[in-house]
């Protein structure tokens, strides 16, 4: 079988399914007697706030004719008001009533429900491949992956407020989500963050933040234990961006300022479930220099000690 006719039956194949599964779906949210093309028009219209019927044939894809006779349907019903352009009398805009509002409203809330409940079984890892998976079919689909595929990624030297707590919060989230750790890292991650605040010093410490419109999704910092010895932590790089050298980009700021510096040694505590940061402290230079095993935040796992000679 030749892999054009594999990938034709593989779509086919999950064309069916994802069929059925959202015809699941669409019984319960179609409740109040629309079509699926009735639903779609009233959200893009909620969407828009205000657009007239030729963009809706635009964006939607949808037949004049079967347009305009569904306009005059909810504006019977009550749930649409068109609005004459005071610059071109010829063209209406088109905006949802408070009763079209309250309905798309009520309508969305039992979709966003039903979806919960189809991925709920799912852990959280699943959800996000899940989701990873169709936000890659559109973008493949619709030709927007070269214009999307690399988010501009800005470095900043400086904490706002805000930082830490966010940096907190994510090494919560992400380590308790990847790595199965309890409250206790969180706990710990705290501790760190106000142990090191007071003593903060731009000329001797270095925060590094990678941030995509203004959100943080990347962080390392330099650590001064004295005047040749430095430690590298908070060392993170969110899932959305991983896989596009950001995590080594940060490691090599991160040594380079400690070169500027004139600092001798880095070192790093890790564990040995961070197999993916281990790889890549090592290929930057980091050899293991100690290891122990500890009961840690609801684990059992090695805690590991790596350091960098710098001269």
């Amino acid at each position: 079988m030749s892999e054009d006719v594999k990938i034709i039956r593989q779509i086919r194949h999950f064309n069916r399914f994802y069929t059925g599964t959202i015809g699941l779906l669409n019984q319960h949210i179609l409740e109040s007697n629309l079509s699926l093309s009735e639903v779609r028009v009233l959200y893009e219209i909620w969407q828009q706030d205000k657009t007239t019927a030729g963009q809706l044939i635009t964006s939607l894809k949808i037949d004049g004719g079967y347009l305009s006779r569904m306009l005059k349907k909810f504006e019977k019903k009550g749930w649409l008001n068109r609005q004459q352009s005071s610059t071109d009398g010829r063209t209406f805009f088109i905006h949802l009533s408070a009763a079209g509002k309250r309905l798309i409203t009520s309508l969305d809330e039992k979709s966003a429900a039903e979806i919960s409940t189809l991925v709920a079984p799912l852990s959280d890892t699943q959800q996000e491949q899940v989701s990873g998976a169709m936000h890659t079919i559109e973008e493949l689909l619709s030709g927007e992956t070269a214009a999307n595929a690399a988010p501009e990624i800005q470095i900043r030297y400086t904490l706002q407020p805000g930082d830490v707590g966010y940096l907190i919060y994510l090494h919560g989230h992400l380590y308790a989500r990847e790595s199965g750790y309890n409250l206790e890292f969180e706990s710990y991650v705290c501790k760190t963050f106000y142990e090191f605040l007071p003593g903060y010093n731009p000329a001797k410490d270095r925060m590094i933040l990678a941030t995509v419109n203004g959100k943080i999704v990347g962080s390392v910092a330099i650590l001064a234990s004295s005047r040749h010895l430095v430690q590298l932590r908070w060392f993170l790089v969110h899932p959305e961006l991983r896989g596009q050298g950001l995590g080594k980009r940060l490691l090599e700021e991160a040594i380079n300022f400690c070169k500027e510096k004139h600092y001798q040694k880095i070192y790093l505590m890790t564990t040995s479930m961070q197999h993916t940061a281990i790889a890549l402290y090592m290929k930057l230079g980091f050899r293991k220099t100690g290891e122990k095993f500890l009961q840690l935040w609801g684990q059992q796992l090695y805690e590991q000690r790596y350091d960098m000679e710098l001269i």
